[in-house]
């Protein structure tokens, strides 16, 4: 399954095809014109981001995925973070189509959209949400958008991969940690697990039309980039990278009950993980799964084209109606908005969800 592509590779073709990447994605090497500021630091960046209560489950002795770390083709830092992130009005951001992806999160009175085309370049922006420090990541190779609290130090990419996943560093420790795993496996604070938060992927006129006043991530990064050009291919249409069914580099872990690069929602607790084919959600409306004795409820937001997890009590019953809403024990609810705790979902393809959680339960086309 493993490509003969290198990520290196891929990235040098994106500088060659497009001429304006000349310099992107520094570090690259001979050529690179672009700044590459180091990220601001302060005696409080020495400060360890703060734990999360509960640890998602690590099925993979910390040791074999240490192992199992590859270089990326870049250098520690040869993606750069975007620490001082601006943003602007959404009637400011002429740089964004309709159907371009993005990834919203709205945070106390903060609702902000992070576009996939920015973060293809920087995988990780360090930004502050509703007065919390925060750092949103994105990985490519795994089509994981995760968003975790940093406290006051900042997130870097370490140009490394687990499972095709990005390894983060934080600046305060060094240590290193899988983006999907939101858990260290290797420095001071291995086996520390991060805050989580959740980012839903949608396109931006969805995004508009559910949110009229936020806020999005301006392309003034700090960097000169080619924010028109995906290195790997192109996300929608798919092209390149995502269109092939071939990965980079091998999997932990080598699944068949899905194509490789279908699109899952997953769910993980402390001791097991649960999935959803996105197609079969959206088709389906509401799925029920449960992880243990933990009963999860997955539903579909029509108006965004996107999905949430719920922890739902024993006994209560959810139905799609058909026209974007709920109903949940008699009432009607908007799917965002079901009177049940929200579980971290985490939408990756098929591949990197498997090969981190080998044991899980899939909820797919028959």
């Amino acid at each position: 399954m493993k490509s003969r592509h290198t990520r290196r590779g891929m990235l040098a073709l994106g500088v060659g095809v497009t001429g304006a990447l000349a310099g992107c994605l520094g570090g690259l090497g001979p050529g690179s014109t672009s700044p590459s500021p180091t990220p601001s630091r302060s005696a409080d960046a020495r400060v360890a981001p703060p734990a999360a209560d509960r640890a998602p489950v690590v099925p993979h002795d910390a040791g074999r995925l240490r192992e199992a770390t590859v270089s990326g083709g870049v250098p520690k830092d040869g993606i750069p973070a975007v620490d001082d992130p601006t943003v602007v009005d959404a009637d400011a951001a002429t740089f964004l189509r309709d159907d371009d992806l993005v990834f919203g999160v709205v945070a106390g009175g903060t609702v902000r959209a992070y576009p996939r085309k920015i973060l293809v370049h920087h995988e990780i922006v360090n930004d502050r949400l509703d007065g919390t420090p925060v750092s949103v990541t994105y990985c490519p190779l795994t089509g994981t958008i995760l968003g975790f609290e940093r406290g006051e130090t900042t997130f870097g990419v370490s140009g490394n991969l687990v499972n095709s996943n990005l390894i983060m560093y934080d600046r305060a420790t060094d240590s290193r940690w899988p983006q999907v795993l939101a858990t260290a496996i290797d420095g001071s604070l291995a086996g520390q697990a991060l805050r989580e938060f959740d980012l839903v992927w949608t396109s931006w006129g969805r995004w508009r039309r559910r949110h009229p006043d936020t806020e999005v991530l301006s392309e003034e990064t700090g960097y000169v980039r080619n924010y028109g050009v995906d290195p790997y291919g192109s996300y929608a249409p798919k092209r390149g990278y995502y269109a092939r069914q071939a990965t980079m580099f091998d999997p932990l872990v080598t699944d068949d009950r899905l194509e490789p690069k279908t699109v899952v929602l997953g769910v993980r607790t402390g001791t097991g993980a649960t999935a959803v084919q996105m197609a079969w959600l959206a088709r389906e409306g509401v799925v029920d799964t449960a992880v243990g004795d933990d009963r999860f409820v997955f539903v579909h937001d029509p108006a965004l084209d996107s999905g949430y997890a719920y922890r739902a009590p024993a006994g209560a019953t959810a139905e799609a109606t058909g026209d974007g809403a709920l109903v949940v024990d008699g009432e009607r609810y908007a799917p965002g908005s079901l009177p049940f705790d929200r579980a971290h979902g985490v939408e990756a393809m098929w591949f990197a969800w498997a090969g981190f959680y080998p044991n899980t339960e899939l909820h797919a086309y028959p």
